[in-house]
């Protein structure tokens, strides 16, 4: 059958167009509307958005220091170590320091220890430290007053653990520093070691422009303190020596714990930057 040259260019034509109108077709927008996305839901805060209280923090801390031996490293079990040191090294002297205290080797029947007034000192140093942050309205401040608050607390509760462990008599129940395991509680002391807690965070807290007067009270505290223990016959040195340690200690853990920095901190610093360096300035506002 012949089919002319007309007839087939016509039809390709017809074909072409239907080519040209179905991708055209295609090419058009729908008519159809894209739906829009929903508006987000307005953000509705969850625990996690929430600062973490006073308890939580306390219980975090809690656990961190009881767990700190599980993570010390090398410096760490040195202080240990020469802490053990320096208790035996004290333990040797203390009846000869017991001596030079009381003049006498006998047990002192009915002793007045003194408690409550050689408790006077550090009591006035922490409610000092807060009547002047409250008073300048300082975050600095009470963060200080919450890291000694934190650092007594803590030491005690140690202290009483290591007295009801040691049951080591008393000077004024026994002149035998070796009576251990008895029923005594006398090791270590607790006014040393809560002394030496709110003593060291007094004496590193802020910044360093009062750092010799802050370290002269601070550490102070803590020599006044154990040096009255003596004196009032309510412990042998070994026992000061420890609850030195043990204060101290704490002391700094908390400090890593909850920095106080002091507001109002000024600091210059050189920085380098592309092409030379830049020196900075910061001051933080309360």
């Amino acid at each position: 059958m012949f089919v002319s040259a007309p007839f087939r260019t016509r039809v390709a034509a017809v074909l072409c167009a239907l080519a040209l109108s179905a991708v055209a077709r295609a090419q058009e927008p729908s008519s159809t509307p894209t739906p829009l996305p929903d508006p987000p839901l307005p953000h509705v805060p969850s625990d996690q958005d929430q600062p973490p209280s006073a308890g939580s923090v306390l219980l975090s801390d809690v656990k961190a220091y009881y767990t700190a031996p599980l993570h010390w490293d090398l410096g760490d079990w040195a202080w240990f170590g020469g802490s053990l040191a320096a208790i035996g090294v004290a333990h040797h002297y203390d009846t000869q320091v017991r001596t030079h205290f009381i003049k006498r080797y006998g047990p002192t029947d009915g002793a007045n220890t003194h408690d409550l007034s050689d408790a006077v000192p550090m009591i006035a140093v922490l409610g000092g430290t807060w009547v002047y942050a409250t008073f300048t309205d300082s975050s600095a401040g009470h963060r200080e007053v919450w890291n000694m608050i934190e650092a007594a607390g803590l030491t005690a509760v140690t202290t009483e653990a290591l007295k009801y462990a040691a049951g080591r008599e008393r000077p004024y129940d026994s002149s035998d520093p070796n009576e251990w395991f008895k029923h005594g509680s006398s090791f270590p002391s607790m006014h040393a070691s809560a002394a030496f807690a709110i003593g060291t965070v007094l004496a590193e807290s802020g910044n360093d422009e009062y750092r010799w007067l802050r370290r002269l009270l601070g550490y102070g505290l803590g020599f006044a303190t154990s040096y009255q223990r003596l004196r009032h016959n309510a412990h042998w040195l070994s026992d000061t020596v420890a609850g030195a340690a043990l204060g101290t200690a704490t002391a700094r853990f908390t400090l890593n714990r909850h920095p106080s920095g002091e507001a109002g901190d000024n600091s210059l610093a050189l920085l380098p930057v592309e092409g030379g360096a830049m020196l900075t300035y910061r001051h933080t506002f309360d």
